[in-house]
Order: structure tokens, then sequence, then C-alpha cells
């Protein structure tokens, strides 16, 4: 059973997971328009599970995961303005134009990527806490990635100095059950993937990540267990996508009446939002000026990147490594 969360607790996840909803969906609309190019992966369906990580989060601790990362830029306090503008390649963009969806960065919000590589993040963001550990900071890295990347090689390779230094990590497996078009089962022997770390020894759990609560509670444990000296932990997340893997991805491989069928019984926001209107006794208007604020601020965003300057052509220059 999934814990309870107070009333303020509720109404801050709801609004989280709405803002990431309501900003993929313009996300969407953008692109179909052309005004974002190149590729672009929607986070809708699964925002519950950063929003939870976040929550259970300090000041400090760190996240990086794939491409399918707008909705952790947002969850990590990073402005809706700066997010879209670099998905259109403007110079307010995050990554002032130069990432796109999948490369845009945060030293500020301690927000490391966006990674196009399949599995590359999981090296990297072992690396990020070898350095909280060589630092001693106290900091906790949340490495995301999907289930069709839990096969790369380089994820195993991390697993095993994770636990072999004990460093203060938590793997967040958002099982979306697709990866990118091939159901999970035609593709990995082992499908609970909380037991790929059995043979380092990395402890971890299967979460229902439809419910913010309960990736909450088990976040909490998780980072309790990295921040504490115990090492790394894995947390699977069961999740799904409403859309393709991409925008250019038609998602004839699962049948419409599945997608309505988890649109209609777990959708993680309407989740919260019965428990509002049921539990806390919120009103359908409240809701609504909640939905609508929401939408406001993503239009603005939408405005700001559409009209935003694209970066003078001297930027191709800067920030390169030589």
């Amino acid at each position: 059973m999934a814990p309870k969360f107070g009333r303020d607790k509720e109404l801050h996840a709801y609004r989280e997971m709405l803002l990431i909803r309501r900003f993929e969906e313009k996300a969407g609309q953008l692109y179909g328009m052309g005004l974002i190019r190149g590729f672009c992966h929607l986070y809708i369906g699964q925002e519950a599970i950063v929003v939870g990580m976040q929550m259970a989060t300090k000041e400090g601790d760190q996240v990086i995961t794939g491409y399918r990362d707008h909705g952790h830029m947002l969850a990590c306090g990073m402005h809706p303005n700066g997010v879209m503008a670099e998905l259109t390649g403007r110079r307010g963009g995050l990554s002032r134009g130069k990432g796109g969806s999948m490369h845009m960065f945060s030293k500020e919000k301690h927000f490391y990527g966006g990674h196009g590589i399949v599995g590359a993040q999981v090296s990297l963001g072992t690396g990020i806490a070898f350095a909280n550990r060589y630092r001693e900071n106290g900091n906790v890295c949340l490495t995301y990635f999907g289930e069709g990347a839990a096969n790369q090689g380089q994820v195993y390779e991390s697993f095993n100095m994770a636990a072999l230094w004990k460093l203060p990590i938590v793997y967040v497996i958002e099982n979306n059950r697709y990866a990118m078009g091939t159901e999970m089962s035609r593709a990995s022997a082992q499908t609970d993937f909380s037991k790929r770390g059995v043979s380092f020894a990395i402890p971890g759990e299967p979460v229902d990540g439809m419910d913010v609560r309960a990736v909450c509670a088990a976040a909490q444990s998780a980072i309790e267990h990295a921040r504490t000296g115990k090492g790394p932990y894995i947390l699977e997340m069961h999740t799904y996508r409403y859309r393709g893997h991409s925008m250019s991805d038609p998602a004839k491989y699962r049948s419409k009446d599945e997608v309505t069928r988890v649109r209609e019984e777990q959708d993680p926001i309407d989740l919260v939002r019965r428990r509002l209107l049921e539990k806390w006794k919120l009103s359908e208007d409240e809701l609504k000026a909640m939905d609508s604020e929401t939408r406001e601020t993503v239009n603005a965003a939408a405005d700001f990147a559409t009209n935003d300057p694209e970066p003078d052509p001297s930027e191709l220059y800067t920030e390169i490594l030589l």
C-alpha cells in the first residue's frame, strides 16, 4: 500500500506533474508545426517518477538521465522558458540553443543531462557519485535509464564499480515496457529489472511508477541507503508512456485499447486529482484554475521560445574541448 500524503504534498505533486504534462503536450504541438527539429521524446505518462524522486532529495543531490529528459529538467526546477527555447534552438535555451531536446544541462540545478547515447548516462552518473564520495559532500546522484538501456554492457561495468566502492548513487530504471518498440520480454532474459544488481550485491525493488506516493517512499529509503555509505540501490519503476518512443514513432506495436486502459485506470495525474477532490475536498473550479495557470506558464514558454533570436554563428566555436 502506498504511503499517505498530506494535502500540501498532494498539491505539490499535482502541480509539478501537471506542468510536465502540459509542457510535453505543447512541445508535441510545436514539433508538429516544424518549430522543434531533430529528435523529441515525450515524458507523457511517466510524470510521477521524477516528481516523486525529487520530493525525496536534498539540495546538492544530482540528476542525470537519457534523452526522454524534459520532465526531469522541469522537476529539477529549470525554467520552462529555458527548456522550451532549447527545444527550438534559441539563444535563451539552457544550452544556448546548441543542445536541443536531448542535451541540456544546468550546473545551478545539479542537472547533468540529457544524453543521446543509450546507457551513456549510467557510467557518467557513476562518475558523479564517485566524485561525491571523493569529496565527502554527502550528495547522492540519481541516475535514470530505461529497461532497454538496462541491457547495455556499460551499465554492468558501472554497477560493479559502484558496488565495489560503495558509491552514493540510486539507479532508477524507468520501465515503460517497450524500449524503442520491442516489448521487454522479447529482448530481456530477466524481466525483473530490480534484480539486475544481484550479482553485484546491489539491493533493488520494484515500484509502482504511476503512483507518486509509492515513488516518493521508495526514493526516501533508497536515497538514505546511498547517502549513509551503504552503496548503490536500484529502483525499477513500472510505468507507461502514452506516446511513441519519439515523435516519429507511430507506436503500431501496441493497441489503442491498451493505451486507453492505462490512461483511464492508472494515469498518475488523475490519481492525485481524484484524491484532491475526494479526500481534500478541493473543488473542480480550484483544479481548473491550477490547470489554467499551468497552461499560461507553458504558453508563455512557447511564446518565448518562438520569438527568441537564434544563436549567433560564433556560438559554434564556444565551449569546445580540444
